[in-house]
């Protein structure tokens, strides 16, 4: 039998915390363990230089992304009980709000009395396109597509929406679409959200 040295320098400690041993292995680590003080605060000891190592090196999201997966969420949950899939219209220059009213006037499609500075409802999704209701309290943060062309039709409210160095200030009825590879951000010039029709269609 390995003595605590061998067993502490050997590094199998490090994969029985992260889990990356056999099962006989970590049966039998487990019982060292087990019946070693100074293995169980070995194992503790490890356990907090992983937990800081993973504090310190913590990417923050972009804030888009709890938004956006909260929405697909959603409409997975809708499809489930029981929603018919549909294939709205797409976005294009001559689009009006009106050609969304049927999901706009949804119940089950309004904007909720608290998120934080953005949410989202999926109208429909396929290969082809996703296309949503969002609201925005302030705007979104700067990014860049390289295989989705993203179109907007405000509904309500204004923004400026920012392209490489242009700025295109938007009100109701306004439609934009963005090109590939160059920045965009969008801020909120309007006392109230902004709400917006927004479509992800595949490059």
């Amino acid at each position: 039998m390995n003595t605590i040295k061998e067993i502490v320098e050997s590094g199998v400690l490090e994969l029985y915390v992260i889990g990356d041993l056999s099962d006989q292995k970590l049966i039998q680590i487990e019982q060292q363990i087990s019946e070693s003080k100074v293995l169980q605060k070995e194992v503790r000891a490890i356990e907090k230089a992983f937990e800081e190592y993973a504090f310190a090196n913590t990417i923050e999201p972009d804030a888009t992304f709890k938004p956006m997966q909260l929405a697909v969420t959603n409409y997975t949950t809708r499809l489930t009980y029981g929603e018919v899939p549909v294939d709205p219209p797409s976005l294009h220059a001559g689009s009006k709000v009106s050609d969304y009213k049927e999901w706009l006037d949804k119940t089950n499609m309004q904007e909720p009395d608290e998120y934080d500075s953005m949410h989202g409802k999926i109208i429909g999704s396929n290969e082809a396109k996703t296309t949503m209701i969002i609201w925005l309290k302030e705007g979104a943060p700067e990014e860049m597509h390289t295989d989705e062309l993203e179109k907007f039709l405000i509904v309500e409210g204004t923004c400026d929406i920012k392209i490489g160095n242009q700025v295109h200030s938007l009100k109701a009825g306004d439609y934009l679409s963005i090109p590939l590879y160059i920045n965009h951000t969008v801020t909120v010039t309007s006392s109230k959200r902004c709400k917006i029709i927004l479509e992800r269609a595949a490059a």
